[in-house]
């Protein structure tokens, strides 16, 4: 069953799922694990060569207590260690796929600044 939203419930909900994809790395992160891509820690230093070791742990770490990413540590000496999407966190690939596109829209609605003073000038 869906869950009725009032407009306070709606915002709030939405602002604690954007909280959960916060930070610098992690929307880089989960675009290279997306289409069912498994990456080694190694594989996102080669991938995000930008992003401190600390930090990407820590965002792999949050990722995972939110239940978007898994890891699965393999018992063998190097640690082997692999991260995927969960199937929950599969489905947010179509949602942030269609933020994309909304924005993509932004160009076609707006209006030159220069009209949008002449449509002022005009209704006064």
């Amino acid at each position: 069953m869906r869950k009725i939203y009032t407009p306070a419930t709606a915002a709030s909900d939405v602002e604690n799922v954007l909280k959960m994809l916060e930070g610098r790395w992690k929307l880089i992160i989960l675009f290279h694990l997306f289409d069912g891509k498994v990456q080694r820690y190694s594989d996102f230093e080669k991938l995000i060569p930008d992003i401190s070791q600390k930090m990407l742990a820590q965002q792999l770490r949050q990722l995972e207590a939110d239940g978007i990413v898994a890891r699965k540590v393999y018992p063998q000496v190097p640690p082997k260690v692999e991260y995927r999407l969960t199937e929950w966190g599969q489905t947010l690939c179509p949602a942030l796929d269609a933020l994309l596109k909304w924005a993509e829209q932004k160009d076609h609605f707006q209006q030159p600044a220069e009209q949008n003073d002449q449509d002022t000038a005009a209704t006064q």
